[in-house]
């Protein structure tokens, strides 16, 4: 009888372990899987922690899910673009044209900023007009130029796909969703950090040999009152994220900041990009106007255009020749 009993109770404690594996399993991407635990971003320990929503904080499976819709063509009308067409990896998620390709060659207004260390940005886009990076992925999307979809036809379509709702299940425990979809590529976008450049090492890290004689004068020029650039890239992410118009032109056809605004005193003006990765991301300005840093560079020292917008810390810089090479040289080290 003993022994009788022993092999029910071992049958009864089979059957309840196998009736909470299920029921758990229901569940996995709330509560059993590791996949979903908030995780840490990496950053430099000097730097500070990017700002991250509350409803959206970083998971390992919603980075992968990020990661895969952004480099999918599925989200563009024809399936043709991507996020990753105009931000590709190896510009530092810039794409080296002027201004980008859309669907069926169209181009974009304007030339595609690096997203590096975009989870800094007070706001997005190149005018500040849309406020949060969840809200950013909406604006390639629907851009006739750019992705040119209807984003309620591409839920449709990663609904109806054979991989992406067990993956926005796993991620957000829901599925793909207008308010999902921006979540996961943003929660990815968040991640492309740049904080470990051998200007870091020099400056953090006290390592002198990380920068070359060259780099180092450049260094001066850039923080000193000669160079002037501090004043707008001294942060740690190299911009005070401001905008400002050089001096690019004296009729601006894109009038920036006041497409948002409306105000006459913002035409010409546009963010103050980062300069980290800044010798990957040619060409240059909104327009992609300038090939080189040292065209850059150039445009600076002549002290811009005279545009009745143009900020008053541009002026005529006067560089020799071997300070402009300097300049370009600890530009390189970011």
């Amino acid at each position: 009888m003993k022994r009788l009993d022993r092999h029910i109770w071992i049958a009864l404690s089979a059957t309840m372990a196998a009736l909470i594996f299920l029921l758990t399993c229901q569940h996995t991407w709330t509560i059993v899987d590791p996949g979903n635990w908030v995780i840490k971003l990496k950053t430099h320990p000097k730097f500070p922690y990017p700002p991250i929503p509350a409803d959206n904080l970083p998971t390992a499976n919603r980075i992968a899910l990020g990661k895969k819709l952004f480099f999918d063509p599925i989200l563009s009308r024809d399936s043709t673009i991507s996020c990753g067409t105009c931000h590709n990896e190896s510009k530092a998620f810039s794409d080296g044209l002027p201004k980008s390709k859309g669907i069926a060659g169209q181009t974009a207004l304007r030339n595609a900023p690096s997203l590096i260390n975009c989870a800094y940005l007070p706001n997005t886009m190149r005018d500040g007009g849309v406020p949060t990076l969840e809200q950013q992925v909406l604006a390639p999307i629907s851009n006739p130029l750019e992705m040119g979809a209807d984003v309620n036809n591409v839920v449709a379509r990663l609904v109806a796909h054979p991989e992406y709702p067990a993956l926005f299940r796993h991620a957000y425990g829901k599925p793909p969703s207008v308010y999902t979809l921006t979540r996961a590529i943003a929660c990815y976008e968040r991640t492309l950090l740049g904080t470990y450049s051998r200007y870091d090492r020099y400056l953090y890290d006290h390592d002198a040999s990380a920068l070359t004689p060259s780099e180092r004068r450049g260094l001066l020029l850039f923080f000193g009152e000669r160079g002037e650039c501090f004043h707008c890239h001294g942060e740690y992410t190299f911009t005070d994220n401001s905008f400002k118009n050089i001096g690019l032109y004296l009729n601006y056809p894109d009038s920036g900041r006041a497409r948002i605004t409306l105000k006459a005193e913002d035409v010409g003006k546009f963010r103050v990009p980062s300069l980290r990765n800044v010798a990957r991301t040619a060409p240059y300005m909104h327009d992609g106007s300038l090939p080189t840093l040292e065209a850059v560079i150039e445009h600076y020292n002549s002290g811009g255009k005279a545009h009745s917008n143009k900020s008053g810390l541009l002026k005529p810089m006067h560089l020799t020749p071997e300070e402009k090479l300097d300049l370009v040289a600890f530009l390189k080290s970011l």
